[in-house]
């Protein structure tokens, strides 16, 4: 029986990237800004409805530079209930994180907790739109108007994302994208940091090279985490045909819910009202106390069935023994729970129905 993982990797037909590459043997330029990651970068503008996108390696190192190229400082309030990037790109940064809960319906940041969490300290919210769920944007937005506060969102998991009328990076400071494999859209590797002020474009494309202004002049203490041109023609490619495996997905997605959206103990995603979604993961929440099985159970039997499902996210970033010691670290129960009881199921554009047939009905028997 074939293995059937979390998720797959959406790739072009071989011979429409190979193309797409084939120019690179002619003029040699690899990297450092070539003709491929401009044009990407144009695409992306256009597509995330955005005035400005800057290319990353990763979206961590996205996330990083958009935190330093905004001058972030002191405590910077954000949620456990995330990958561990968004957590330890504050912390590298020399900033302390201040855990918010999330809420029950979406798993996104409580805006109702916010406030309460706010000190002479913080300068910032980091939210993260969660699975391709978005954050309530509108209070948020309230929120750092009246307390003159940065945002910065982690949409990591939400590309081609809208609300309403608008694209979900046309929302806070700067979004930051992860283009990573495992994505609904991705460049092998990579990530953006997309913003609507003009004056960060010089800002982050400091941190993406050594902290250079040009040649002789290094104004900003920074790293090295440029896209390549073989990263930049994969999202070429990729960028084609989003759209068509977004819908794919959207079929998976509804067959999950058909099949598990009445089950007693079983809470699977749902969408959001106004939100066009991108499907881009399928979680299930199990209640041990009305469920026989419990998420680990349930992901065990899976597993011996040749289907692995992921803990994701589990453990919340503030139970990580890194931070042991490091600064305060605040009760957040809901996070907690959900990530002690959330199991993501496979979820990809490929993913046939007959394999979510098979899935369900591990779980239901």
């Amino acid at each position: 029986m074939d293995r059937i993982n979390v998720t797959r990797s959406s790739m072009p037909a071989f011979e429409e990237y190979t193309e797409e590459i084939k120019n690179l043997w002619e003029s040699r330029w690899l990297t450092n800004m070539g003709a491929k990651h401009n044009e990407l970068q144009d695409k992306l503008c256009e597509y995330l409805s955005v005035r400005s996108v800057s290319l990353f390696t990763n979206g961590h190192m996205a996330l990083e530079a958009a935190i330093a190229a905004l001058k972030i400082t002191g405590e910077v309030i954000t949620t456990p209930f995330t990958f561990a990037s968004t957590t330890q790109a504050i912390v590298r940064n020399g900033l302390t994180p201040v855990f918010c809960d999330i809420n029950e319906d979406d798993y996104t940041i409580d805006v109702k907790k916010i406030e309460s969490l706010i000190t002479d300290k913080t300068s910032a919210i980091i939210p993260v739109h969660v699975y391709g769920n978005v954050c309530n944007v509108y209070e948020i937005e309230k929120i750092a108007k009246n307390y003159g506060l940065k945002v910065i969102y982690d949409a990591a998991h939400t590309f081609g994302v809208r609300v309403g009328d608008r694209g979900v990076a046309s929302f806070g400071d700067a979004s930051m994208f992860s283009f990573h494999a495992t994505k609904v859209f991705n460049t092998i590797e990579g990530g953006c940091v997309a913003y609507s002020d003009d004056s960060l474009t010089d800002k982050l494309k400091a941190q993406m090279n050594f902290g250079m202004s040009d040649s002789e002049h290094y104004p900003e203490i920074a790293g090295n985490a440029k896209m390549n041109e073989f990263q930049a023609a994969m999202g070429l490619c990729n960028l084609r045909h989003v759209d068509e495996e977004i819908a794919k997905r959207k079929l998976a997605a509804q067959r999950y819910i058909e099949r598990l959206s009445k089950i007693p103990g079983i809470k699977p995603w749902h969408e959001q009202e106004k939100v066009k979604h991108n499907y881009a993961y399928f979680p299930v929440v199990f209640d041990k106390e009305i469920f026989p099985k419990s998420r680990d159970e349930v992901a065990d039997e899976l597993a011996e069935n040749n289907i692995f499902a992921r803990k994701y996210f589990y453990p919340i970033t503030s139970e990580f023994e890194c931070y042991g010691g490091l600064f305060d670290i605040q009760d957040t129960p809901i996070a907690k729970r959900v990530s002690e009881n959330v199991l993501t199921l496979p979820m990809y554009a490929d993913l046939a129905l007959d394999d979510i047939d098979r899935i369900c009905d591990i779980i239901l028997n």
